[in-house]
C-alpha cells in the first residue's frame, strides 16, 4: 500500500515472479486500504505498508490492522530507519521492516518470513535497533541471559505481536503463566519495553 502508483506497480512487478506469492490488493491511501482489509481480510496474510500516505500513515494504519485483524502480518517498506521510526513501528505491531532499496530476493524472503509470523529487519534497520540499545554490549555482557525452552518460545511469540491471551492459547499453559515469564523476560535482559526486548533478543540472536 503506497500512495505512488509507479512504486506499487514496481513492487508488483518484482514479485510477479515469486511462486507462492500473489498480490491480492493494493491502495494508493490509508482509507483505502482499510475498505479493502474490510471486504477481502480473510483473503490477507500479509500487508506490505508504507510509512508516508494520505490520509493516515503507515503506522496509524498498522495499529488499525493489528487492533482489526490481528491476523494480518505487516511488513513495513520504506526509505527511512531511524530508530525513532522503527521503535514506532515495532510498538504499532509490525513485525518486519524492509528498506525500498531492497531486491526482490530480500522483499520476497521479509514477506515469507512474515507471512510464518516471525520477524524480520533489513541489515540496516536491524543494525540502527543494536546501535540504539540502552544497555552498551560491554555492560550487558557477551553472553546473552540463560533463558529457558519455554521462554525461548514465549519470547518469539511476543516478537511475532501474540497477545498473552493468545500465547496460552497457542502453548495450552493459562495467561497468569504467560504473564510470569514475560515479567522473567523482561527481567533477565534488563528491558523495558517491548522494543527494548526485541533489539535484545536480535543482538543475541534469539529471534529471527
Amino acid at each position: 500500500m503506497d500512495d505512488h502508483p509507479v512504486v506499487v506497480e514496481g513492487i508488483k512487478g518484482l514479485l510477479r515472479p515469486e511462486a507462492g506469492l500473489q498480490v491480492v490488493a493494493q491502495a494508493y491511501s490509508g482509507i483505502e486500504a482499510l475498505s479493502i482489509l474490510a471486504d477481502q481480510h480473510p483473503t490477507i496474510q500479509v500487508a506490505v505498508l508504507d510509512l508516508n500516505m494520505p490520509e493516515m500513515s503507515g503506522i496509524e494504519l498498522a495499529r488499525v490492522i493489528r487492533s482489526r485483524w490481528p491476523h494480518i502480518r505487516v511488513l513495513i517498506l520504506s526509505m527511512f530507519h531511524d530508530h525513532a521510526t522503527v521503535a514506532e513501528m515495532l510498538e504499532a505491531g509490525g513485525s518486519g521492516y524492509v528498506l525500498k532499496t531492497a531486491n526482490r530476493a530480500e522483499l520476497s524472503e521479509a514477506i515469507r518470513q512474515v507471512a510464518l509470523g516471525r520477524s524480520y529487519f533489513s541489515h540496516d534497520v536491524a543494525a540502527t535497533l543494536l546501535q540504539n540499545m540502552h544497555i552498551p554490549a560491554a555492560l550487558e555482557g557477551s553472553r546473552p541471559a540463560e533463558l529457558t525452552g519455554r521462554e525461548r518460545e514465549i519470547l518469539q511469540l511476543i516478537a511475532q505481536e501474540y497477545s498473552n491471551q493468545a500465547i496460552a492459547e497457542a502453548l495450552f499453559i493459562s495467561e497468569r503463566t504467560v504473564e510470569t515469564h514475560r515479567r522473567n523476560l523482561f527481567t533477565k535482559t534488563n528491558s523495558k519495553s517491548v522494543v527494548g526486548l526485541i533489539q535484545y533478543a536480535l543482538r543475541h540472536k534469539l529471534i529471527s
